[in-house]
């Protein structure tokens, strides 16, 4: 029985999603034979309070005061920050880190998060003893420099963009490899057809179907919504508000002209991507991801300015959505994929299931295997 340790972090949704989606991908294809045990470091009692706060605090941060969020994401990126932040996390998690290892006896460690590597080569060094370490970049293209570090024995990464970058960096070829960013299996395949799907969910299996994703980090989505509302178009709204209580509340107080089914929070977001013609939210790395191996165009209607823009370049350059500067825009992109018999949009749907790796998760998965059996 092999042990596989995966460390994550809860600075949004994405570091957690990948790595969930790599267990349930182990748990799939080598059930039987190996253990998996996800686990944040910064939960640990005795991890500082700073970190710990700013991981709750993380969404209020990048909603309320995006140009600080900025700021401190570019000011990372300095060479003094950089080691500031790596010794930091170093002296605070250090201790943390190694209780973990001992606790668990990882046979290999997956990272979906960037600062534990250093941490993790100075416990390797003190108890010496390697434990084969995988690094799964999340962000598409838009990359911080602290994900790629030498201890770690494969840096696996979404887009060739990322890799250049690693390579740049300074990590030898061989140890990078692109993957894609792991989407949970459940996300991206199943046996029910479209039609099927929309009508187990109650919705009308004839229109095109706009599968609106809203948290609290996005502020231009309702405007969105409105102008859809108004359109005229035969259209149907699916408006998913994330959790967020009180953009559910403004979803259900609103005189919808068009067919629309609201919904607070979403624990099965697969099946509602597969029974979905397109994607409008936030330029999240999660949702672009999965957006993309679902084979959906997406309509950026928001982004993080500094960490979010390059997943919105990956898919504008890409031709597989737009990032939309106001609502009119948002318009002009649905009529326009509704026009000559949905030509441009099949085009981008096309471009975004090429740009999609939808079997990210298990690829992620065979290399912690191989990493895991490798002495046998």
């Amino acid at each position: 029985m092999k042990k596989i340790l995966i460390l994550t972090a809860d600075y949004g949704y994405g570091h957690r999603s990948a790595a969930k989606a790599i267990a349930e991908a182990l748990h799939e294809t080598h059930g039987k034979d190996c253990k998996v045990e996800i686990v944040n470091p910064l939960d640990d009692p005795r991890a500082p309070a700073f970190f710990k706060e700013n991981q709750n605090d993380y969404d209020k941060l990048v909603r309320e005061m995006p140009d600080l969020y900025k700021l401190g994401y570019q000011v990372s990126e300095s060479r003094l920050a950089s080691n500031l932040i790596k010794s930091t996390f170093t002296l605070a998690l250090l201790n943390v880190l190694r209780e973990i290892i001992r606790r668990e006896q990882p046979d290999v460690i997956v990272c979906t998060y960037l600062f534990y590597q250093g941490i993790l080569s100075a416990a390797f060094a003190i108890e010496k003893r390697h434990i084969p370490l995988l690094t799964v970049v999340t962000d598409l293209e838009t990359v911080q420099s602290l994900w790629f570090h030498p201890a770690a024995d494969l840096c696996l990464v979404p887009t060739q963009t990322v890799h250049d970058l690693a390579i740049e960096a300074g990590l030898p070829p061989e140890k990078v490899k692109i993957t894609g960013i792991p989407v949970r299996p459940d996300r991206v395949k199943g046996t029910r057809d479209q039609a099927t799907l929309r009508q187990s969910l109650g919705w009308r299996p004839d229109l095109f179907t706009v599968l609106a994703i809203g948290s609290k980090r996005i502020e231009h989505l309702y405007d969105s919504l409105r102008v859809l509302n108004h359109s005229g178009l035969p259209l149907q709204l699916v408006v998913v508000a994330g959790g967020d209580d009180e953009l559910y509340q403004r979803f259900q107080q609103t005189e919808w002209h068009v067919e629309t089914h609201c919904y607070n929070y979403v624990s099965e977001m697969g099946a509602y991507m597969r029974a979905a013609d397109c994607i409008l939210s936030k330029a999240g790395g999660l949702t672009v991801s999965q957006g993309l191996a679902c084979g959906l165009p997406l309509i950026l209607a928001d982004l993080i300015p500094g960490q979010e823009t390059g997943n919105a370049n990956h898919v504008v350059s890409g031709k597989a959505g737009v990032l939309a500067q106001d609502p009119i825009e948002v318009l002009e992109t649905v009529s326009h994929w509704l026009e000559n018999d949905r030509q441009l949009y099949r085009e981008q749907a096309q471009n975004a299931r090429q740009l999609g790796h939808p079997r990210a998760a298990f690829d992620v998965a065979d290399l912690a295997w191989a990493a895991a059996t490798s002495e046998e």
